[in-house]
């Protein structure tokens, strides 16, 4: 790769970083809950926790909540509402009605009694009727008086003085008690001209309403600047309660003023980017590989960024929300996927941006912290779904004990504990088993491999590994040789021993195309016999390119398809090249012919997968075994395979290096050690005779 091409690469990936970091602060800025926060957080009855607190400017004392509640029930047990007399319609009910029994055929009136009628709705229509859904309100509500708005003149009536047009027309049945006039009343359709002629006025009831409400005071006092508030120590009194509370609220009112506003916007900015600054220098730093991945980087960004959001919805949602966030599920994640530091590095930065919602920032980040501990050390490989459960557990149980001794510490008294704190550490675990879930998806979406799915790879009854016990034994044998070897050198250097061993299983599979051209799975011809060395090469060499196909055929991950590529790197088929070069020293040798298309390994466990395998196959030509033997062709091979430049992509060090040898020279020497031979039976002699044991009646004399 020409120089143009790496800085071209370098340069792409330096602008993903950036824009990876600006998108992360952009989103976390623009979605963080839009009110300010108090800086200080106080209970009333409780010591207060902070230095001497004087007042940075004028504010009002504002009355408690329930005061300016009684002092509204208060007006209320006194408003009028308005209603309107409408003369209208009352003046034409009663002259229609007049005109009705005037005009009756059946019935045969004395003008006495007419008058007398039409008098009753007169009087009826003067006291007002309304509505019978603002009657049945009136009469069920606290109101004892309404005020009738007639010709612009208001007066007061008694609501009991009110009607609905049924207790209007009871009211004139009661009137005459004489069956006569009752029998009169009915054929008239007397309910037919009992209309409403008193309607409630809402504008005009709001209006009056809102006056009353709006001279109530909404404060009984004023600090001034600079006059002293609370001193460190101090019990924080109702009065000095109320006094917090109310710099509380002006503060947050000032910070959602435009000017005010941007300056909290910019604070917020400066400190999140502070944040994934420091997050940024870590990776850079420790875990260079994660960092200049992008595809890795921004899935960890992403998973930063999403719970942070969820965060604030909770937060914003209920005051103690935030706890119902499983921010666990954030370690656990990265642990099965990356390691444990990485995965605690992104849990803190996690919970530091997320404390700036939390009721208690304090409190939230101590319980984070050791909850996030406790998943990391419960989970650091996740291989069992058991696991998981076992990890919710610890994890409640770990929320609770931290809870319990920071309000001890804090408060010296279990009375003070908030037992809804539970219930939340309780939904917060169980949410934390989606992470089972998430895992699945995040391997399919991203193309990560975690311990669960490698176990289940490694599983010697999937069909591709059937076939290859089946159809190349020898090569299966072989693997499973490489896979022993391969994961007892990276637990030893702190590698991943599980995602290795799986490696190696798989490692080979592309000899399943041409097996009978592998030593290790001929018995008696060699079909390399008639081919020139070229083309034995290129068959041996194209088990890599046929393994990559196999592999995307069966949807194998990523992670193992990386075992299959760089088992021999870019490095040669020794036996054909150097069997080419010593028959034909004077001919020029075409090495790409004799080249592995690589490339060559760039993890630590790739490294061990390609030592592991040279070692173990050049194990089996050895005329003896012994410890000088096996020492000798394990360094050997190693350090030529050092020497080619084949390990320099890895991340092993020297130390590594000699781990992984001293490994292997102890694991080959118990594989191949001396075996007990045991003598044969002489057929010249015969069996001695066995002497019978005695039987207890001889023992005793009986």
């Amino acid at each position: 790769m020409d120089q143009t091409r790496i800085q071209k690469i370098l340069s792409s990936k330096r602008v993903l970083q950036f824009l990876f970091f600006i998108a992360a602060v952009a989103l976390v800025t623009y979605f963080f809950p839009g009110e300010g926060k108090f800086r200080y957080t106080f209970q009333e009855g409780k010591p207060w926790k902070y230095g001497l607190l004087t007042a940075p400017f004028d504010f009002p004392i504002y009355k408690d909540e329930a005061v300016i509640q009684q002092e509204k029930d208060s007006i209320m047990l006194g408003f009028q509402p308005v209603f309107s007399f409408n003369n209208t319609v009352g003046t034409k009910s009663t002259t229609d009605f007049e005109k009705s029994l005037g005009s009756h055929p059946n019935l045969s009136i004395s003008p006495s009694l007419r008058k007398n009628l039409v008098e009753a709705l007169r009087d009826t229509y003067r006291k007002g009727i309304v509505s019978s859904d603002d009657y049945t309100r009136l009469q069920t509500g606290k109101f004892k008086e309404i005020r009738i708005v007639e010709n612009n003149v208001a007066r007061e009536m008694p609501v009991a003085d009110l009607q609905s047009p049924r207790e209007a027309y009871e009211n004139i049945i009661n009137r005459f008690p004489d069956a006569y006039t009752h029998h009169v009343l009915q054929n008239c359709n007397l309910n037919d001209y009992l209309n409403t002629n008193v309607t409630f006025d809402s504008i005009t009831t709001d209006r009056l309403k809102d006056n009353l409400l709006q001279r109530i005071a909404l404060s009984d006092g004023i600090v001034q600047a600079g006059e002293r508030i609370v001193d460190r120590g101090e019990i924080v009194t109702p009065q000095t309660y109320r006094i917090l509370k109310s710099l509380e609220s002006v503060s947050l009112k000032k910070s959602t003023v435009n000017d005010h506003r941007g300056y909290t916007v910019i604070g917020q900015i400066i400190v999140f980017t502070c944040l994934f600054a420091f997050f940024y220098l870590f990776l850079a730093l420790f875990r260079p590989q994660t960092f200049n991945e992008m595809r890795t980087l921004g899935f960890i960004m992403m998973l930063i960024v999403g719970l942070s959001l969820i965060a604030f919805f909770f937060s914003e949602v209920r005051v103690q929300g935030i706890y119902l966030v499983p921010f666990a599920i954030i370690p656990i994640i990265v642990v099965t996927f990356f390691d444990s530091r990485t995965a605690l590095y992104v849990h803190l930065i996690t919970v530091l941006i997320c404390a700036f919602t939390a009721p208690f920032a304090l409190e939230f980040i101590f319980l984070q912290l050791i909850v996030g501990m406790t998943a990391i050390d419960s989970l650091s490989d996740l291989s069992r779904r058991s696991q998981l459960m076992r990890c919710a557990v610890l994890v409640f149980f770990a929320y609770c004990f931290a809870y319990i001794g920071y309000t001890l510490l804090s408060e010296g008294d279990l009375s003070k504990l908030n037992y809804n704190m539970f219930i939340y550490f309780g939904i917060n675990c169980v949410f934390l088993l989606f992470a089972y879930l998430l895992i699945y998806i995040f391997e399919k979406s991203f193309g990560f491999i975690s311990t669960v799915t490698l176990v289940e790879l490694s599983d010697v009854n999937n069909p591709i590994l059937r076939q290859l016990s089946e159809e190349c034994p020898g090569t299966f044998q072989h693997s499973l040789q490489i896979s022993n070897l391969a994961a007892e050198a990276a637990n030893k250097i702190g590698a991943k021993a599980q995602l290795v061993r799986t490696g190696a299983l798989y490692h080979d599979i592309g000899k399943l195309k041409n097996p009978a051209f592998f030593t290790e799975n001929q018995s008696g011809f060699n079909p390399h016999t008639p081919l020139s060395f070229e083309q034995s090469a290129q068959i041996v060499i194209s088990h890599v390119n046929d393994g990559l196909k196999m592999a995307d055929k069966h949807r194998l991950p990523q992670a193992i398809k990386d075992f299959i590529a760089t088992h021999h790197g870019k490095g040669k088929a020794k036996f054909f090249y150097n069997s080419y070069r010593n028959k034909y020293p004077d001919r020029p040798v075409d090495e790409s012919k004799f080249t592995y298309p690589g490339p060559n390994p760039f993890t630590k466990e790739t490294g061990i997968l390609m030592m592991a395998d040279a070692v173990e196959a050049a194990s089996r030509s050895l005329k003896e075994y012994t410890n000088e033997s096996i020492s000798q062709l394990v360094n050997r091979i190693i350090d030529s395979q050092i020497a080619d430049g084949l390990l320099r992509d890895t991340p092993l060090s020297f130390r590594d290096v000699e781990t992984i040898k001293a490994t292997f020279i102890e694991k080959l020497k118990t594989i191949y050690h001396t075996r007990i031979s045991y003598p044969e039976l002489n057929k010249s002699e015969k069996p001695r005779e066995e002497k019978a044991p005695e039987t207890p009646a001889q023992t005793t004399g009986i």
